[in-house]
């Protein structure tokens, strides 16, 4: 089975090698610190202290979306943005940040009667959303950053408040906080992270705020934050709901699936979307190249996303076995089903770069409108169900209300292909068949990594030998069959100048 790849551009080549590289090291070293945080804490605290922090985030999701503004996607589209420029979206960013805060904190009493007037969440959500602005304050430096495509600087910054946010986690945990042990951790994470970038970036923002700067990002930082705003609804209306029907417990049980699977999905997500979306902007007036950086980015997150999924598919129960033993085990399924949508979330991720990068956000904004329509319609329909449990599975109805979700999901991407293939220049068939072949040589692997399953009863040796059958096959399929985005890959990881190679 042939792979084709179309010749990318040269001059683009080695630059966005490079940020995917660094974007890669960042996250991975980013879910390294996840990982090992997660764990210690998974088996520290209760299923409830996750539920109270599961539900204090569901307001934090909303309020760090207003900070933002949709401001940054702004600055990343525009060519070359100013001094001033960097400058108004920073005090924006902060100003909103502390109304947000002073309006929440006297809301603390009313979140707490949403989530059965549990008056924990009081004092934990006044705290909690101290993180919010903290993060504002950095939003411009790691933009800048993003745009020079000099990504190591801000995976220096990750790694350091990944780390120092762990000390605190891990050490509050074992001392018997409870939920204050997450909290601390991300307030210790936002502050750490962002005072590292302040120091190493070197630039101070002007004492000035221009309302006509402001007013240039408008028409693409308003498209996209109304985007976002409705991503992040349907991000978190489930936690809200599944707090308020089925009761903290069984939230703390959703609240580790979907940590657990963003963390492949937030990764592959925001690392393409970091080294990409430049580079489609500094092509966005040509058409030919535009469609050949497309397509050679399109086929780079195939290449990467089917594997990642579905070989985690597989793995799941000896990977949840593994790291917490039988606590978890009514977050398996719903993590399972949680990588089926990612599939699609990171997909439609990859059409949204094409229209951004020209500047077509409206056609993005439309396009989440129609997949929160479809979920809303689906969470309506499922929507009896979510309280309903047995006792050999306490999450039935949280899994009735995921396979919705994740029907949604699929019929939202089929949309999006249709609508975002003449953005980039390119007939939909074309973008199927940029994926296809490495969604079937994933299939083909699975088969035997799911045999593994079935005759080994030892997780870690499980997933170490899953790992190992699936990264064989997959990688030596991929070089049998001609795949230029591996040789591109693994020349440039050996060293070679990726852009002599010929595609």
């Amino acid at each position: 089975m042939a792979l084709p790849e179309n010749n990318a551009d040269p001059g683009l080549k080695q630059l966005t090698a490079r940020s995917v590289k660094w974007n890669l090291i960042d996250k991975v070293s980013q879910q390294a610190l996840y990982l090992i945080t997660g764990v210690v804490l998974a088996n520290l605290l209760t299923q409830e202290d996750f539920g109270l922090v599961g539900a204090v985030l569901v307001f934090q999701a909303f309020a760090s979306l207003l900070v933002d503004s949709g401001f940054s996607y702004a600055l990343l589209q525009r060519k070359n943005p100013t001094r001033t420029d960097y400058s108004t979206v920073l005090w924006f960013n902060l100003a909103v940040a502390a109304v947000l805060y002073v309006v929440l904190f006297f809301c603390a009493p009313l979140i707490a009667g949403v989530f059965q007037h549990d008056e924990r969440l009081v004092p934990l959500s006044r705290v909690m959303f101290l993180s919010f602005i903290l993060n504002a304050s950095a939003i411009v430096q790691t933009n800048r950053f993003m745009k020079e495509m000099n990504v190591r600087p801000v995976a220096a910054a990750n790694s350091l408040g990944l780390f120092a946010g762990a000390v605190a986690g891990i050490w509050l945990a074992v001392s018997g906080a409870g939920a204050w042990a997450i909290v601390w951790q991300t307030i210790t994470l936002a502050a750490v992270k962002s005072l590292t970038l302040w120091l190493s970036s070197g630039w101070r923002p002007e004492w000035r705020f221009s309302m006509a700067s402001l007013r240039g990002f408008f028409a693409v930082g308003s498209g996209m934050m109304a985007t976002s705003f409705l991503n992040t609804v349907f991000q978190n209306i489930y936690s809200f709901f599944i707090g308020y029907r089925a009761g903290l417990a069984p939230l703390g049980y959703y609240t580790q699936a979907d940590k657990w699977s963003k963390m492949g999905i937030t990764t592959i997500s925001q690392t393409l979307t970091s080294a990409f979306l430049p580079t489609l902007s500094q092509v966005q007036d040509d058409c030919e190249r535009f469609a050949r950086v497309s397509a050679k980015m399109n086929r780079s997150t195939s290449y990467l996303l089917f594997p990642c999924m579905g070989f985690l598919l597989v793995m799941a129960t000896p990977l949840f076995h593994a790291l917490f033993g039988e606590k978890w085990d009514f977050s398996i399924p719903l993590f399972q089903i949680l990588l089926l949508r990612g599939v699609f979330t990171v997909l439609t991720a990859g059409y949204n770069n094409f229209a951004i990068a020209r500047a077509r956000t409206r056609l993005v904004f439309r396009m989440e409108l129609l997949r929160d329509g479809a979920a809303l319609l689906f969470l309506a329909v499922t929507y009896p169900w979510i309280a309903d449990s047995y006792e050999t599975d306490l999450v039935w109805g949280i899994k009735i209300l995921l396979w919705g979700q994740l029907l949604a999901s699929g019929l939202t991407w089929l949309a999006m292909l249709r609508a975002t293939a003449p953005v980039a220049r390119r007939p939909m068939l074309s973008l199927l068949a940029d994926s296809l072949p490495y969604l079937l040589l994933t299939l083909v692997c699975m088969a035997p990594m799911w045999g593994i399953t079935l005759a080994v009863a030892n997780p870690w040796l499980q997933l170490l030998l899953q790992g190992v059958c699936g990264a064989v096959i997959y990688i030596g399929a991929c070089r049998l069959s001609g795949s230029a985005i591996q040789r591109d890959l693994l020349q440039y990881l050996r060293g070679k100048n990726s852009s002599s190679v010929k595609s």
